[in-house]
């Protein structure tokens, strides 16, 4: 009797217990329904487009349903390394042609989206009167730069050694938000960084402008990577940011025409 009894209260403990699982996979097919009607796509983006690629994300997904943009942004010579060690993503735009040259084996044809320059930061209200890149070699003057290996690191060595002035940063920062970071929070006196990032920390860093004639200029290649798996829908994105929307975008940023 007990080896009768048994089975069955095990069976009838299980009908509602598979009653509630049917119900909890119908659910589940659904939604595994709705998400396949969105494409997802990763860019991977250089960190000074943080502000101006999560407006231009959303302005892109209302123009075309069925499509999400997802950026991870970091410095441009860390997202290679993530090409390089086959992260899943689907384009990739740097701050400088260097890196996305030497990518050419994991990505399409590049086209440059932007440029742009940098200038000086200072903590607010510039208390060390910084006036120009000569003053950054002062002593006792706290300078943050950018590594060397990062495309903002390099463009700041380059204008540092056209205008003959040695800087000993107090540290090297792995991508240009770091730079400003360290000058918003005081650990700086300045630093250098883009026009664009100086723009968007809204008045809580001074800058003293860097001549064109100084200056640097940065451009952004943006490129659809060999191993997308919606290279479709990438190649859209990429050819979009030449749009006259996106462009405005990145003009409205601080970015320049291309």
């Amino acid at each position: 009797m007990r080896r009768t009894v048994l089975p069955v209260i095990t069976a009838s403990l299980l009908v509602p217990l598979l009653a509630a699982c049917g119900s909890e996979n119908g659910g589940t097919g659904s939604q595994a329904g709705e998400e396949r009607g969105t494409t997802r796509i990763t860019v991977l983006a250089a960190a000074s487009l943080t502000d101006v690629f999560t407006a231009a994300g959303a302005a892109y997904e209302k123009e075309h349903a069925g499509t999400e943009v997802t950026f991870s942004f970091n410095g441009s010579q860390e997202l290679a390394s993530q090409v390089r060690q086959g992260v899943p993503a689907d384009a990739l735009v740097t701050a400088d042609t260097k890196t996305m040259d030497g990518l050419k084996e994991n990505t399409a044809d590049a086209v440059v989206i932007a440029k742009n320059r940098l200038t000086i930061a200072t903590a607010r209200g510039n208390p060390e009167k910084i006036g120009g890149l000569k003053d950054l070699s002062r002593s006792g003057l706290k300078v943050v730069l950018a590594a060397p290996e990062v495309p903002v690191g390099r463009y700041s060595q380059k204008i540092l050694d056209g205008a003959g002035v040695k800087v000993r940063a107090v540290s090297q920062e792995p991508n240009v938000r770091a730079v400003l970071s360290k000058v918003e929070l005081g650990e700086a006196d300045a630093g250098l960084v883009y026009v664009t990032d100086a723009a968007a920390a809204g008045g809580k860093v001074g800058t003293v402008a860097v001549p064109d004639a100084q200056n640097a200029v940065a451009s952004y290649p943006a490129a659809v990577l060999d191993d997308s798996e919606h290279r479709e829908e990438a190649s859209d994105f990429v050819r979009w940011l030449a749009s006259p929307k996106a462009q405005k975008l990145l003009r409205d940023a601080g970015f320049q025409a291309p």
